[in-house]
């Protein structure tokens, strides 16, 4: 008999708490008589737990409430019991002073909720940046079948002049303001059009990179990742979602381990790459893999990198938006693309193979999907550089980078934080020329929770000079609708003694990307000199997650994962433990 049938003839996780004789059996279900469940429903049917995202304060998940009655109604058709619970929602332009460490607390909150409650198989509803990494890492780390079910990209208004009133735009017209190419009145209507719906950002930004690698991970449903969040198919997919998760409680297969191995990292790194994604999605895919045991390194991004080429035509590396990448055929089509560089028998939530699913995809626009040898742009898409700066490794988005760059030499000019930036970029004092290379330190994870700053501003003195891109080099993350040649996750960071640490204005900074090199030219004798006279900052947290955060969180290059969480621990309720016990009564 092998593990999948085995699984099949265990009874359902949610037995343990309605199909017993007995006082607590009677507790659990009389208590949720009272939301319309019978003691024969809670005796027959399986249960799925919808954990949800939603929040006002997060236009990203706006809609994730209109999603979870969609799913609701495909758990009921096809004879589940489901039950909605609300989760953490991390806004990430709201949230201060970064989502990011709450990446964590979320996939804590998704993890705990999963293992405490009468779950056969949950659905996961997010759609924000961090929302969506998170869930996957408390879903894995419980072990209960799950799905995952995104937003959906929003829909972008466009601008008098053909601006696209999107996040990519922000960054192109944050720089014609401070040349002065654009007015403040300008920049003013173009502020109250960039959000012009609910859904995260519909170029190939962290949340669309997060929502399309789901698919190929195979924890999404095919085609599912790149509908707009206002198109009604998104719904349409929700209502799916909804019975193909009773399907997984009923069968307590395809698990967790079924899915998420080597060959999913394997096929998501792939995609991530033919799509430009956000680097963000690294640290996301390392921490997702340290939780289920994928023994994943920057090495193997690397390795990856050197053969995939960008063929999704998309910002903010290509042309287009995530609706366009959709109607020539969506991820499906990509992976369909990218055939000979995938695990074809990696498996799906979908109950098919990712061959299987290839095999009926099709490319419908070869513009927007392009063929492996007709890539739109030569060379790799995300790189990972080591070297004296940055001994256990940097990324960066190769893609939407100035290749001019790619070999560069020039003196380093250093700010300790953003505020110092922010103060004294245009100062002529300072004397930043186009061969500077700007260094941001104490941005890391144990720094600043790592927020995303690595796109730093570049002099307007520059700007003006028509210059559009700099080498910039920090511990910091940057957004994944940014561009330029920015050296980011710096490991170890400044905050702990690496280093980054010992950068000096003026220093001469060289980075070889065909090298795969990032060197601080500095004698080791002066740089033990700076070492034995370095002091950390002081940690700044007394109390709360945040203390926890700053005693347990992990380098960039491990995920930056708290480390008492890696590592999978499916069942941590033993069978029998505490079955007995009555709490409240």
């Amino acid at each position: 008999m092998d593990d999948s049938q085995s699984r099949q003839r265990r009874p359902l996780r949610s037995a343990r708490w309605f199909r017993k004789d007995d006082l607590p059996g009677f507790v659990h279900r009389s208590t949720l008589s009272t939301v319309g469940w019978s003691r024969e429903d809670l005796m027959t049917r399986p249960v799925v737990g919808i954990l949800n995202t939603w929040s006002d304060i997060n236009p990203c998940n706006l809609n994730l409430r209109a999603l979870a009655e969609e799913v609701r109604i495909g758990i009921v058709e096809a004879g589940g019991i489901p039950f909605e619970v609300p989760l953490l929602s991390l806004s990430e332009n709201i949230i201060k002073p970064s989502s990011f460490p709450f990446r964590n607390l979320l996939s804590m909150d998704a993890e705990e909720c999963i293992r405490a409650y009468p779950f056969d198989a949950v659905v996961l509803l997010g759609g924000c940046d961090k929302t969506q990494p998170a869930l996957l890492m408390g879903a894995a780390s419980a072990g209960v079948p799950f799905i995952f079910l995104g937003s959906g990209p929003a829909t972008p208004r466009s601008l008098t002049g053909g601006n696209l009133a999107n996040a990519t735009g922000v960054w192109r017209l944050v720089d014609q303001l401070r040349a002065g190419q654009v007015s403040k009145a300008d920049f003013a209507a173009f502020e109250c059009s960039i959000m012009g719906t609910p859904g995260h950002c519909a170029e190939m930004g962290t949340a669309s990179s997060m929502s399309a690698i789901c698919e190929a991970l195979g924890v999404a449903l095919p085609g599912s990742s790149l509908v707009p969040a206002v198109d009604r198919r998104r719904n349409h997919v929700a209502r799916e979602v909804g019975r193909r998760s009773v399907q997984l409680a009923a069968a307590g297969s395809p698990s967790v381990d079924d899915i998420l191995d080597e060959r999913a990292f394997d096929n998501a790194i792939t995609l991530l790459c033919a799509v430009g994604g956000s680097t963000n999605v690294i640290i996301h895919l390392l921490a997702l893999a340290g939780r289920v045991g994928v023994p994943l390194t920057l090495d193997r991004f690397n390795e990856i990198g050197r053969r995939v080429p960008l063929i999704a035509n998309v910002q903010p590396a290509g042309e287009h938006l995530t609706e366009r990448l959709m109607t020539a055929g969506g991820v499906p089509a990509l992976l369909k693309r990218l055939k000979p560089l995938l695990h074809l028998d990696a498996r799906t939530i979908d109950g098919r193979t990712i061959g299987e699913i290839v095999e009926t995809a099709e490319v419908l626009d070869p513009d927007v999907i392009r063929p492996l040898e007709d890539p739109v742009r030569a060379g790799e898409t995300l790189v990972v550089v080591r070297g004296s700066l940055a001994p256990d490794g940097a990324v960066m988005k190769s893609c939407a980078a100035e290749p001019k760059l790619f070999r560069h030499r020039g003196p380093a000019v250093v700010f300790e934080d953003v505020q110092t930036i922010a103060d004294r970029i245009d100062d002529p004092a300072l004397g930043i020329e186009e061969n500077s290379v700007l260094i941001l330190r104490n941005a890391g994870p144990v720094g600043a929770a790592m927020p995303e700053w690595g796109m730093l501003p570049l002099p307007r003195k520059l700007l003006e000079r028509g210059v559009r891109d700099m080498v910039r080099i920090s511990d910091a993350r940057m957004s994944g609708t940014a561009y330029g040649t920015a050296l980011l996750h710096v490991s170890p960071e400044a905050a702990i003694g690496g280093p980054l640490a010992l950068v000096r204005n003026g220093d001469i900074i060289e980075l070889d990307v065909a090298a795969r090199r990032l060197d601080l030219c500095v004698e080791p004798n002066e740089l033990e000199r700076r070492r034995q006279a370095w002091r950390p900052p002081e940690r700044r947290h007394a109390r709360g997650y945040r203390r926890l955060y700053d005693q347990h969180v992990e380098q960039a290059h491990r995920g930056c994962d708290l480390d008492f969480l890696r590592g999978a621990d499916v069942e941590s309720l033993p069978e029998g433990l505490f079955d007995g016990w009555v709490g409240g009564w």
